[in-house]
């Protein structure tokens, strides 16, 4: 059996994909859908994580091109989900992952215009609009998918796997006539059908290779001025480098809560990528500080004299340790002066780092971290919690030793699992439990975020403090704040969307919240002004407009990348667009960014 007689579905039949994000089931879908408009068959193609120019462009590049108008249609559930103003074109209409009806109705419409039987409704992906509905995603596949397949039509579906309880999995199996299950192997691409209604179960094997993004920014497109106003105050104490209106420190329930709602998105892929993008950025400073001059300039006098003084030092082996595998040169690395992670740790408040020489040997060091704000708040919630420390500290080891060793590092006790601290162990090569500990079920995810909402409604409706801890502080630094949301101008269109909807989900459950606690639309929307307001997201009013200046999410683009061309705020955007959707049943768009270059963000309402 082959993939064409897989590409090719059954008339009257709903077929689904499942599999991890990333494995592939977008572009089995691409491929499906090419190959059936050359079988003359017209094709409604469902889009809820990327916008209808965006899959008319990846088709392209898989070889569509020219065909018969009305062939090919697309319903773009993602772009009015999140926000994002988007041309019309006549061969498109928009609906709302938030709202079920809106695609039922579009993909009537749709099916009418083109006046035929034996449409094929490709539909990527299931995923967001089952986050955002629940259990109706079910009532949905019924009434709406099952249906339209009843009526001479057929339907390829993809939702990813984990992204909900395993309940719902079984049922959206069961009201599907054909189930495919697409996973990884090694260098290898699985696809096993588990039922079909023309091929009996067996597994197919396909090579593949999975691009991964890797943190690389350009240091000739650094903002100079900001970078070296940042060097400057790092560690003297001072509250602005940036910022000059509302200062360089965020209250950190706001990085954790954009943190976690984008968790709920990508369970599997999005923490793995934030350690890793983590590990590299902390790994990129202290290399290119050593060896770019460029990079040199931007920092104060004396410090550039001691960095030159250690380089010296280290090349000879005196002072500065070649590599830091014993547990008295990394003694002597946490305790040297010179810029590093392990002192910026207390400046950014982030913690307090101490380092556990009694119970580490060579090549297996121990930290223990207090106050972490990764993990403030969330007591015995039933998971490790930590993603910026530990990353961080073997990121530091890698760049700071002589010779290119990686690193890495993971939480051995945490105050989600109950610990009245963290501890994490650091050691070069493959570490034991990594994985497992980035990854959280759904389950786990939906407490933290549980947990997160309580806290915001007691701020929200009866004024209670969103956190705070003994010595530290409520506050975190805007560095911890880009840990914490992520690279996504670097990580590419998954981490992006991930963002975007996080924070569409987000926003749209607090304006339920409000308006069932009897609160007025006005004074919802005044609450969630207020809110952004208290925990410094920037500085925001709202007049016909919100507007957002100095806002925390992209100002990271002033120092570490070029001006982008497009707004960029993708957590802020959809936060803002789910919550005014369901206070007020509006939609906003960003027209200003500051990553573009503009004096403040901006959005207007449509």
């Amino acid at each position: 059996m082959s993939l064409t007689q897989l590409h090719e579905v059954p008339s009257r039949s709903v077929l689904l994909l499942v599999g991890s994000p990333g494995v592939g089931k977008s572009t089995f879908c691409q491929q499906a859908l090419l190959q059936n408009i050359t079988m003359d068959r017209p094709i409604i193609y469902v889009t809820t994580e990327y916008g209808s120019f965006d899959a008319e462009k990846a088709l392209k590049e898989r070889g569509l091109g020219d065909i018969e108008p009305g062939m090919l249609s697309y319903l773009d559930a993602f772009n009015q989900t999140v926000g994002v103003s988007v041309p019309d074109r006549s061969d498109a209409l928009h609906a709302d992952c938030n709202d079920l009806s809106s695609i039922d109705v579009a993909i009537s419409r749709l099916s009418e215009r083109i006046g035929r039987k034996n449409i094929l409704l490709v539909f990527d992906s299931l995923t967001s609009p089952y986050i955002f509905n629940g259990k109706e995603i079910l009532r949905f596949m019924t009434q709406t998918l099952s249906r339209f397949a009843a009526r001479g039509n057929a339907v390829l579906a993809c939702i990813d796997e984990g992204c909900g309880r395993e309940e719902d999995f079984v049922s959206m199996m069961s009201l599907s006539n054909g189930v495919i299950k697409m996973e990884t192997e090694k260098d290898k691409r699985l696809l096993e059908v588990v039922k079909h209604p023309e091929v009996s179960p067996k597994r197919i094997e396909l090579s593949t290779l999975e691009l991964k993004p890797t943190f690389r920014p350009e240091i000739s497109s650094w903002d100079i001025d900001t970078m070296q106003s940042l060097l400057k105050h790092f560690g003297s104490g001072e509250e602005t480098a940036i910022r000059s209106e509302v200062g360089d420190y965020v209250n950190l329930f706001w990085p954790n809560f954009a943190h976690w709602s984008c968790m709920l998105w990508d369970p599997k892929r999005f923490p793995t990528m934030i350690y890793e993008f983590n590990k590299e950025e902390a790994s990129f400073g202290p290399r290119e500080i050593r060896n770019n001059k460029e990079l040199q300039k931007m920092f104060p006098w004396r410090t550039r004299l001691l960095i030159k003084f250690l380089v010296s030092l280290q090349s000879l082996g005196l002072f500065m340790p070649r590599d830091f595998s014993k547990v008295k040169d990394m003694k002597k690395l946490v305790s040297l002066k010179a810029p590093s992670y392990f002192n910026y740790v207390t400046y950014e408040r982030s913690g307090i780092l101490e380092y556990l020489e009694d119970v580490s040997e060579t090549d297996e060091h121990y930290f223990r971290v207090y106050e972490n704000s990764d993990c403030w708040g969330f007591e015995n919630v039933g998971a490790a919690m930590a993603s910026h420390i530990p990353p961080a500290i073997a990121g530091q080891c890698k760049g700071l030793e002589k010779e290119d060793r990686t690193w890495n590092a993971v939480e051995t006790k945490c105050i989600g699992l109950g610990d009245p601290y963290c501890e994490f162990k650091v050691v070069p090569g493959e570490i034991d439990g990594l994985t497992e500990s980035l990854q959280k079920d759904v389950s786990t995810i939906e407490r933290i975020h549980e947990r997160l909402m309580n806290r915001l409604m007691r701020f929200m409706l009866e004024g209670q403090p969103l956190v705070e801890r003994p010595r530290l502080g409520s506050d975190v630094h805007l560095h911890v704040v880009m840990h914490a949301m992520g690279f996504p101008h670097m990580a590419g269109q998954r981490y992006r969307m991930a963002q975007r909807m996080g924070g569409a989900s987000a926003g749209k459950k607090i304006g339920e919240h409000l308006l069932d606690a009897g609160l007025s639309e006005d004074e919802a929307v005044k609450r969630i002004l207020n809110l952004m307001d208290h925990c410094k997201v920037g500085k925001v009013s709202a007049d016909g407009t919100i507007r957002i200046k100095n806002n925390c999410e992209r100002i990271d683009i002033r120092s570490v990348t070029m001006k982008f061309n497009e707004p960029s705020c993708y957590f802020t955007t959809g936060f803002l667009n789910g919550f005014f959707s369901a206070v007020k049943n509006q939609h906003v768009k960003e027209t200003k960014c500051i990553a573009m270059g503009d004096p403040y963000c901006e959005w207007e309402f449509r």
